[in-house]
């Protein structure tokens, strides 16, 4: 999501703008290593744009200077921003999750201007090592019952959430693809622990 002062309403605009003010354009990031920075990273990557990082230490102030104007872009959680994007205060450009929000169906992805981009924050629930494949299934079980139950749909649908259920393996896969990929965009950015 962009200021309303920034000139750009699509991701390809917003590309455009950047390039013509290489290091003008002042992005927030939460933390270093942060979705809100890796995100903002991986978007730098594929467009090679020249963004300029201002750190805060927490998403209330970061989003206090995006509002402010004196940030102009922030990679932040739908849940965070959808009021300030409804009521005007702040421009969404696109989400960067691989489908649209059903909070904001007109709003693109931002992998429809840039295939392959993907930036989403997501929970898992895992457990120790040794834990019996009997009780693995168990869980397994239960939390893709909770997960398939309409009132849960529905509550994770209210704070800009999707449903991901599967089986152990294929979470076990997911995070494997999840660290290689973030592993290599922070590898390209050096970004280091604070």
């Amino acid at each position: 999501m962009v200021h309303p002062s920034v000139p750009a309403k699509t991701i390809p605009e917003f590309i455009a703008y950047a390039k013509v003010n290489p290091g003008k354009v002042n992005m927030a990031y939460v933390g270093s290593g942060s979705v809100s920075h890796v995100a903002g990273e991986l978007f730098k990557m594929i467009t090679g744009v020249d963004l300029t990082y201002v750190p805060y230490r927490g998403g209330a102030p970061a989003m206090t200077d995006v509002i402010g104007g004196q940030v102009q872009v922030y990679f932040v959680p739908t849940v965070a921003s959808i009021e300030y994007i409804r009521t005007g205060k702040l421009r969404a450009l696109a989400v960067t999750t691989t489908t649209r929000s059903q909070l904001l169906p007109d709003i693109p992805t931002v992998a429809e201007f840039l295939p392959g981009y993907e930036a989403s924050l997501w929970f898992g629930v895992g457990a120790p090592r040794n834990t019996s494949a009997e009780i693995i299934d168990r869980l397994n079980k239960e939390i893709n019952a909770g997960l398939a139950d309409p009132k849960m749909k529905a509550r994770l649908v209210e704070l800009g959430g999707a449903v991901m259920a599967g089986s152990p393996s294929d979470f076990r896969e997911f995070i494997a693809a999840e660290t290689e990929k973030w592993g290599k965009v922070i590898r390209t950015a050096n970004i280091k622990p604070e």
